[in-house]
C-alpha cells in the first residue's frame, strides 16, 4: 500500500503540500529560507517522511485559493478546513485538529447566546472564503452575512459599519476583542472548523494512507506534540478519533 500511496501522492518524486498561510494557528512564522513554520507545515513534513520522499511547501494566501487549485497540478496534499463545498473536489481525512468558531458582539449587544444571533434584523461580518464563512452561508437562515475578503477586513467592517456580530475563530476573536473596547465574545460555538489533510479525488490509495496516518497521529501524540511545540495549546485542540 505504501508504494501505491507514494506513487499517487508524490508523482513527481516530491510531496508538494499546499499550505494555507492565513491560518495563524497552523502557520505561526517563517523559517530563514522563507518556508512557513507551524503545525501544518510540520504535519506535511511528517507525511513526506513516512512516504520517504522530499517535501516542497506550496503556500496559498487563503484556503479558498488552495481549494480552487484542486484541479490544477500545483499540490499533492492540501492542509485546510474540511467543509462540504471543498469536499466536491478534494478527498479529506478526518480532522486532525479543531478550532471553535463563535461571535464577537459590541458592548451594547442584546445577545447573550449563540442561538440568538440568527435573526432577520441582524448583520454578521464574516470572512467569505473561510471554512466557518462557508458553514454560515449554508446554515444561517435569517441574518444577513456581510462578506469580506480577509480576517482584518471582516473586523474593520464590523467596527466601521457597526454591525451586530463578527464571526470568527475563537482564538482570533480573543485578540480582536482587545481592539474593540466593551465588546465581548459569546460562549459556545456555532461550528468547529475541522482542520484536515486533503488530496485529489482520483488518488484513492493515497487518500486511504492519509486517513490512517491522521488517526495514528492523533493517538501517538504527534498532533498534541506539534500543538505544544508551536505554542498554540488552548487555541488548537486535537480532534476526536473516528
Amino acid at each position: 500500500m505504501i508504494d501505491q500511496a507514494r506513487a499517487e501522492l508524490a508523482p513527481t518524486g516530491t510531496l508538494r503540500a499546499g499550505i494555507n498561510m492565513s491560518n495563524f494557528l497552523l502557520v505561526t512564522g517563517s523559517a530563514p529560507d522563507g518556508d512557513p513554520v507551524g503545525v501544518s507545515p510540520d504535519l506535511a513534513r511528517a507525511v513526506a517522511d513516512r512516504l520517504g520522499v522530499p517535501l516542497a511547501l506550496v503556500p496559498f494566501n487563503n484556503p479558498g485559493d488552495l481549494a480552487d487549485a484542486a484541479g490544477e497540478d500545483l499540490w499533492d496534499i492540501g492542509n485546510i478546513g474540511a467543509v462540504s463545498e471543498r469536499a466536491k473536489t478534494i478527498i479529506f481525512t478526518a480532522a486532525y485538529a479543531e478550532i471553535e468558531a463563535t461571535y464577537m458582539v459590541p458592548q451594547d449587544s442584546r445577545f447573550q447566546h449563540i442561538e440568538q444571533v440568527d435573526r432577520d434584523d441582524v448583520q454578521i461580518s464574516v470572512y467569505e472564503r473561510s471554512a466557518y464563512g462557508l458553514w454560515l452561508r449554508d446554515n444561517i437562515r435569517h441574518a444577513r452575512l456581510v462578506m469580506s475578503d480577509g480576517l482584518d477586513a471582516s473586523f474593520d467592517i464590523f467596527v466601521e459599519k457597526k454591525l451586530d456580530a463578527l464571526a470568527g475563530l475563537r482564538p482570533r476573536l480573543i485578540d480582536d476583542v482587545v481592539r474593540s473596547p466593551g465588546a465581548r465574545i459569546l460562549e459556545g460555538k456555532f461550528t468547529a472548523v475541522q482542520q484536515a489533510i486533503g488530496t485529489k479525488p482520483d488518488r484513492l490509495a493515497g487518500a486511504a494512507f492519509l486517513r490512517d496516518f491522521v488517526e495514528e497521529a492523533k493517538t501517538n501524540g504527534l498532533i498534541s506534540g506539534l500543538i505544544e511545540k508551536h505554542d498554540v495549546v488552548g487555541r488548537l485542540t486535537v480532534a476526536p478519533l473516528v
